[in-house]
């Protein structure tokens, strides 16, 4: 993996310790010489990854839509910024420049992106690992969602099993890295549609 995107929270949260992972993360991404694609932002655990990265040698990637630059929270130490027109443009810009994604803690924002990313890898579009950062059990519902997904006939299981996680970072990047993604496709077939 030469470029993970994150997904995160522009809030640090209720717990300080989602704010430390994130700059950790930052910094274990520098220090093996994976590059970080994120939202740009220099709030909450945007920021927190973004200068984990940067104070570590990082190279930082932000992607950003003009209209939040004009809300003056873009980040202004990053190795490149790249300000796009829309949302969408946001993710499929992410998407472009990185090799695997990772969701920390966040809100609908976060999942939109990180789930719309598993999506495209779900109907063959990319064969990215995705994992979540599952710091102090934040995505456990999350995770047990995904079994009663399987349980309830809306989800395969070897799609299921695209969805990796760990609290642990070198663990869930040893995850991502041995990553094989299923030989399957998507079940709608042209007879079924």
């Amino acid at each position: 993996m030469n470029n993970v995107v994150v997904f995160c929270g522009s809030s640090k949260g209720t717990d300080t310790i989602y704010e430390e992972q994130a700059y950790l993360l930052g910094k274990t991404l520098a220090d093996s010489g994976i590059g970080l694609v994120y939202g740009g932002a220099k709030v909450g655990l945007m920021g927190a990854v973004a200068n984990g990265a940067l104070q570590h040698g990082g190279r930082v990637i932000g992607v950003l839509p003009y209209f939040l630059q004009t809300k003056e929270i873009a980040h202004t130490r990053l190795t490149e910024l790249i300000l796009v027109d829309t949302m969408h443009e946001r993710k499929t810009k992410m998407n472009q420049l990185s090799d695997g994604i990772i969701a920390l803690p966040g809100g609908f924002g976060t999942l939109e992106e990180f789930f719309e990313m598993l999506t495209w890898g779900q109907l063959g579009l990319h064969r990215k690992p995705m994992g979540l950062l599952n710091t102090k059990g934040f995505y456990d519902q999350l995770i047990e969602l995904a079994r009663h997904m399987v349980e309830k006939g809306f989800l395969k299981e070897i799609n299921r099993q695209m969805l990796m996680w760990s609290a642990d970072i070198p663990d869930l990047l040893h995850q991502m890295r041995n990553y094989q993604p299923p030989a399957v496709g998507k079940w709608i077939t042209q007879e079924t549609t």
